[in-house]
């Protein structure tokens, strides 16, 4: 034998999660990481309980992916759009909830879309579907949803996301800015608004990009661009997370328009 059994790692993975969160993980969540090889996703210490960067994108911590992923409460067979694709891991713990061919993902980075369906792939996931796309737009082609995860920060669930979620659906958000973040659950009324009907406590995620934010896109503004590269090369320390933040609101909500 070349190393440790992976499905024991995971289940010695689950238990320091849940020992953390000071509660059980759901457990369709549960079994759903207990089956998915995280070393197929992460490339260093797949089954540490810390988060990570790889690919130039975040990796969640495994506490922080159960935490979302509980508050979601997703059931075999729902539609589930999952925004922010990233290297795709939590895509392929919701298909062994949901089933691969229910799972559909998006991401506003070229290069993650590639990395997830590769990983995906490489797992066994092949059929989630995963697309280049603004997540705070969603993806009407694939609407309605059962079930919405978005796994970057915002303020409000975004006006498209909401118009997307299937009655009776859930939308799940880390809401809020800056350190100040916890996980909320919304659901729609029978007039379609939605409202906050659960909380998961805290987290801390980078905040949602819209169209023209992600890395490597072209940037029109002379400043804005010097501004880039100046922190590119490490002139300026990174400034607080409220600059991040402005002028997003009402791209996010739609009130732009």
């Amino acid at each position: 034998m070349d190393g440790p059994d992976p499905a024991l790692l995971r289940e010695d993975m689950l238990d320091s999660v849940e020992h953390g969160l000071g509660t059980q993980i759901a457990s369709a969540v549960r079994e759903a990481m207990a089956t998915v090889p995280r070393e197929e996703f992460v490339a260093e210490a797949p089954y540490a309980n810390r988060a990570g960067e790889q690919g130039g994108t975040r990796v969640l911590a495994p506490a922080t992916v159960a935490r979302l992923l509980s508050a979601l409460d997703a059931s075999e067979g729902d539609e589930t759009l999952v925004v922010g694709a990233g290297i795709g891991y939590t895509a392929a713990v919701l298909a062994e909830v949901v089933g691969a061919r229910h799972v559909h993902a998006v991401d506003i980075s070229r290069r993650m879309v590639y990395d997830a369906r590769q990983n995906l792939s490489a797992a066994g996931y092949g059929a989630v579907l995963v697309d280049r796309a603004d997540g705070a737009r969603g993806l009407p082609a694939y609407a309605p949803f059962d079930r919405v995860l978005v796994e970057a920060a915002a303020v409000e669930p975004p006006r498209d996301l909401a118009d997307q979620l299937a009655p009776g659906g859930r939308l799940v958000l880390p809401r809020g800015r800056g350190a100040d973040q916890s996980v909320v659950a919304f659901e729609p009324d029978e007039a379609g608004r939605l409202h906050e009907v659960d909380t998961a406590g805290p987290v801390s995620l980078s905040p949602l990009l819209v169209e023209g934010e992600q890395a490597g896109a072209g940037v029109r503004n002379r400043t804005r661009r010097e501004d880039a590269e100046f922190s590119d090369q490490g002139y300026f320390a990174k400034t607080g997370w409220e600059h991040e933040w402005i002028d997003w609101d009402d791209r996010l909500t739609g009130t732009d328009r």
